[in-house]
């Protein structure tokens, strides 16, 4: 009976735990099935789900941000699976790359009063990843509401307003976007310097039908005279190049010209150096027969004077008497052949001249 009661009283020690222990890892299953069920059945845009769900996911490209009880918290998670307090914590993906809003609708009216609207403006911007806590505790998770959509409108409207519809839809449309981005980037720097403008486009703005017409018909003269400015520099090139054409044939002919007066004048020269040595050679010719004359008429001379003696005249006046042939006839013959004094006196003058010179040759010899 002692051993009954002892294993009677033992018995109550060897009893299971409560239930307790056994429920909390049911429950502990059973919240993370309904953390999962909120995340799948839920949608992600949904705030209900921002409240009620316990594991939530920041998209690539984007941070997450916290309020807790409406106050933003200083915690910042990267991409990925997170948890949080349902109910209690909400949270926000904020993009931090590149993003690009379209501002739409811009209606503005220029220096002259025409109502122009701009249909669509391209702002690419993006919020660094350092300064997302500052800017959105100062301008909210909707930032670029106040620092790009209303600054464009505003910007858009100031521009329009100091310029003329001529300037505006032609003459410096194409400066529209820096001055935006610069002007939408200065008030950034300034007051919210975690937004960065990375580039502005415009599109080509409405105008009236009528007043786009006559823009129309003024491009079309201006294309007009454009033709024609261009037509009459083709004018002015082809009349150009024919002037050049002909300049360039004249001194191609005046260069022959030379080349052929120069190679006339050159045959000329030659022909007068060839002359003028035919001249001196003729020259020379001439004087060595005037020298050979002169001095075979010197040495003929000589001789004769060596010749000029009484016998040699006799003898030669004797031949010449004896080489007539005449024949005379009547009473008297002629004197001179048969007069002795003639030929006397003759050959008296003959010898008396040839002493006379003799005394001259010898006269500067005695001296």
């Amino acid at each position: 009976m002692d051993q009954q009661h002892a294993t009677a009283a033992a018995a109550p020690q060897a009893r299971p735990p409560p239930p307790n222990g056994d429920f909390s890892p049911i429950l502990t299953v059973f919240v993370l099935f309904l953390a999962v069920l909120s995340v799948m059945i839920i949608p992600s845009s949904s705030s209900i789900k921002n409240s009620l769900s316990i594991l939530h996911q920041v998209p690539e490209g984007h941070v997450g941000v916290y309020w807790r009880g409406g106050a933003l918290l200083k915690t910042i998670t990267e991409p990925g699976f997170h948890l949080k307090l349902p109910l209690i914590t909400q949270y926000e993906p904020v993009q931090v790359t590149l993003q690009t809003d379209q501002v739409r609708d811009i209606p503005c009216g220029t220096k002259g009063g025409v109502m122009i609207n701009f249909e669509k403006i391209e702002v690419v911007n993006r919020l660094r990843k350092d300064y997302v806590y500052e800017t959105l505790l100062n301008y909210g998770v909707q930032y670029d509401n106040t620092w790009i959509y209303d600054k464009i409108h505003h910007e858009i409207n100031q521009f329009c307003s100091s310029h003329s519809l001529q300037q505006v839809y032609i003459d410096v449309f194409d400066q529209i976007d820096e001055k935006m981005k610069d002007a939408l980037q200065v008030d950034c720097t300034r007051y919210a310097p975690g937004i960065e403008i990375i580039s502005v486009r415009v599109t080509k703005p409405t105008i009236p039908e009528s007043i786009r017409r006559n823009f129309e018909q003024m491009e079309e003269e201006r294309t007009k005279v454009l033709i024609a400015i261009e037509r009459q520099k083709v004018i002015e090139k082809e009349a150009e190049t024919t002037k050049k054409m002909a300049i360039s044939e004249a001194e191609k002919n005046a260069n022959v010209s030379k080349i052929l007066m120069e190679q006339k004048l050159m045959e000329k020269d030659s022909a007068r150096r060839q002359q003028e040595i035919e001249n001196q050679m003729y020259m020379a010719q001439e004087k060595s027969l005037a020298d050979a004359s002169f001095y075979r008429v010197m040495k003929e001379a000589e001789a004769n004077k060596l010749k000029l003696t009484p016998e040699f005249l006799e003898l030669k006046f004797i031949e010449a008497i004896s080489d007539n042939t005449k024949i005379f006839f009547g009473d008297k013959v002629p004197n001179m052949v048969l007069d002795q004094r003639l030929l006397g006196n003759f050959l008296q003058r003959v010898s008396g001249g040839m002493a006379r010179e003799g005394n001259l040759e010898e006269g500067p010899t005695e001296r």
